[in-house]
């Protein structure tokens, strides 16, 4: 197997950890803002290190006060919000290991980690979450120590215990100094999509070794020129490498805890930065296109028009040229489109780190023509989030992007993505099982991803191993390619392709309830539609074939949707049909919702016979079908052959025709030079012979 490698730029002291980031920051005489708070709805105060490092001493000598020691692990079960900053940089003051808890999850899944873990005491933002942690006793057994609420004044309790108990700062330096770059940070839970989560046990060595090579190739994100308002959850490793590379590059991070007011936060803080998953992206593109359409056919059709132009200009940029009528037609469209986009996004955003999954190509055009360059990482929580990435400068769209500096790739004989690199853990956390299962003999991890490298080693991610669809008729189907499409559409929440086992493929889709209204009028159909009985609708159901259309095009025809049903109800990670991160819990919406695919397939599986019988009709039509396909391929191979060869006549012809327009006027200009010489010659005979004519002063 082919291994890409890029090597590190730097390594960081391994007798350093995590606060030695803030330690740095707060030497620096300037006493740079690296914080804004936001104490009240666009009310922004600017927070300096030194004032940060002070908070966060004060609050780590109250966990030492109450009895919190070098490596024992706390729990955080909060939004993103300034609060969770603060209490995890003061465990790691206070030498212990912060485990983050998704504020989103069920008692049963609070319970696991709690329990695994080992936690000694937990940080939950209010009540609610108080009592989710009790319940969590009734599915596993763990003790804590302490409950603290953080909405109930928390850290000025940590901080007046810290007091009143007389811890030193000497003990905070002890405590502080404890760990070096091998001791665990944190020990952060996959989202368990497909089982009981892992705890995947990350060093401060990873995050800062990491963080510092980010820093290196990303420049132009990674500099104290930025800002940063994050609103992704925290609990999710992706946002605290963020956070930490954005304090190591002396990035402004302000927190938006409450999703719902995101807009008004982008356009109080102005952020030139953002950290999204695909689909916040895919939400502001539907919210725009329901806004242009709600606005009349003529608005609908210049917001179109202006989509068209954005990714011809997008493409045409990558591409090194814009041509000058495109160039005239963007300039037109930024001023009546592209502009208000940048504005609804605060009017300063320039980038802008996609992960979580793929962010379609279109979108990704659409967005840098709106004036945000989006670049796209790949990584998992055992890598401590991005082992590869985009880059801005070479800026392109369509791949992940060459690896960060540090990790290494290779594909797998069945086309997995194995890495291993500055970032990855050695194994679980007390998983000895799971580690057999993901790890090679040879050390690299199984990312469980399909994946290829160009010839440039650009990561291209093809699909999830474990997704991957196996029809009666053998067919391997990756089902993001659909999925991602149909998801484009703003009358579409989530999709989700079945077809194991089966002879075709179908779709489960889901309603988005935000636009919906909007779009059943739209559709002509009353705004107050509810969604079941939208669902059945036969007008919105030709609205989503159309959508589902579009998606065939994309794929072979083996591949295609065949049938779908749309749900009566969306897939939420309240319900836990979602993880926090957004990923559908496939396994358990089949489990849920298996009457749905009964349906699509009962006509064609009523009995064992019938079964079969379609099977092999199936069988034999994408045989049929693939034939069709391989002479299609072999016609356009074909008349690929004669277009070049018709081009090279022309260009042979070209150049005959030029040599041919040489030789003429080389011939023209040696005639022209021949006849001056002899018109020379000429006039020097008349001047010889009228000399000879003429008489000589002694005749």
């Amino acid at each position: 197997m082919m291994i890409h490698s890029v090597p590190a730029e730097v390594m960081c002291d391994p007798a350093l950890n995590l606060t030695s980031i803030l330690e740095r920051r707060c030497a620096d005489s300037s006493n740079p803002v690296i914080y804004r708070w936001q104490k009240s709805p666009g009310n922004w105060q600017p927070v300096r290190a030194q004032s940060f490092r002070s908070m966060v001493v004060a609050v780590a000598k109250g966990l030492i006060a109450s009895g919190i020691e070098p490596g024992d692990r706390v729990a955080i079960m909060c939004r993103t919000r300034f609060e969770w900053t603060v209490l995890d940089f003061a465990l790691w003051y206070a030498g212990a290991v912060s485990i983050p808890i998704y504020e989103t999850n069920a008692a049963a899944q609070v319970a696991y980690p709690l329990e695994h873990a080992e936690v000694k005491a937990i940080f939950v933002e209010n009540d609610k979450l108080a009592a989710i942690v009790e319940t969590a006793h009734e599915f596993a057994s763990f003790e804590l120590e302490h409950t603290w609420v953080i909405d109930h004044g928390a850290l000025d309790s940590l901080i007046a215990l810290g007091v009143a108990e007389g811890v030193t700062d000497e003990q905070v330096e002890a405590s502080r100094a404890f760990a070096s770059g091998e001791d665990l940070a944190t020990i952060v839970y996959t989202s368990g999509t497909t089982g009981r989560p892992k705890g995947c046990p990350l060093t401060h060595g990873n995050f800062l070794n990491l963080s510092v090579n980010t820093k290196m190739v990303e420049p132009e994100i990674a500099n104290p020129s930025n800002s940063l308002i994050l609103f992704l959850p925290l609990a999710h490793v992706l946002a605290r490498l963020i956070e930490v590379l954005a304090l190591d590059a002396g990035v402004v991070v302000g927190h938006s805890p409450n999703i719902k007011n995101l807009a008004s936060d982008l356009d109080s803080f102005k952020p030139t930065f953002l950290l999204v998953v695909p689909r916040v992206f895919e939400k502001v593109y539907e919210g725009a296109m329901a806004k242009a359409a709600k606005g009349g056919t003529a608005n609908q059709r210049i917001f179109e028009r202006s989509v068209d132009i954005a990714v011809r200009w997008s493409q045409a940029k990558v591409a090194g040229r814009v041509p000058f009528k495109l160039a005239a037609q963007y300039k037109f469209y930024d001023a009546l489109v592209y502009s208000k986009l940048r504005a609804a996004m605060g009017g300063k955003l320039k980038y802008a780190v996609s992960g979580g999954g793929p962010l379609g190509v279109r979108l990704n055009h659409f967005f840098h023509a709106v004036g945000i360059e989006v670049v796209e990482g790949y990584g998992l929580t055992e890598t401590c989030a991005p082992i590869a990435a985009g880059r801005i400068r070479g800026f392109q769209i369509g791949s992940i992007g060459p690896l960060l500096p540090g990790a290494e790739g290779r594909i797998a004989e069945d086309g997995e993505l194995e890495v291993r690199g500055v970032g990855v853990i050695r194994g679980y956390y007390k998983n000895p099982e799971e580690d057999a299962v993901a790890f090679t003999e040879d050390g690299w991890f199984r990312t469980g991803d399909l994946a290829r490298f160009d010839e440039q080693g650009l990561l291209k991610i093809v699909g999830r191993k474990k997704e991957i669809i196996v029809t009666a008729g053998g067919k391997n189907v990756i089902p993001a390619i659909a999925e991602n499409h149909l998801r484009t559409s703003p009358l579409v929440s989530q999709a989700m392709l079945v077809g194991d086992e089966k002879p075709f493929i179908s779709a489960l889709v889901t309603l988005d309830p935000d636009t919906l209204p909007d779009q059943l009028e739209h559709l002509g159909l009353p705004r107050s539609l509810a969604m079941p009985e939208a669902a059945v609708h036969p007008t919105v159901r030709e609205a989503i074939q159309r959508i589902v259309d579009e998606a065939n095009q994309l794929v072979s025809r083996a591949e295609a949707i065949r049938e779908f049903r749309i749900m009566s109800k969306d897939l939420t990670e309240e319900d836990g049909y979602l993880t926090p991160s957004q990923k559908v819990k496939r396994a358990k919406v089949l489990a849920d919702f298996q009457a749905y695919v009964d349906d699509m397939y009962g006509k064609v599986t009523a009995t064992p016979t019938g079964e079969r019988l379609k099977e092999a009709v199936e069988q034999a039509s994408e045989r049929l079908g693939q034939a069709r396909e391989q002479l299609a391929e072999q016609f356009e191979q074909t008349r690929e052959q004669l277009t070049e060869a018709r081009e090279q006549l022309a260009e042979q012809f070209e150049q005959t025709r030029e040599q041919l327009v040489e030789a003429r006027e080389a011939a023209a200009e040696r005639l022209e030079l021949t006849r001056e010489q002899l018109n020379e010659r000429l006039q020097e005979y008349r001047a010889s012979r009228e000399d000879q004519d003429t008489p000589s002063e002694e005749q």
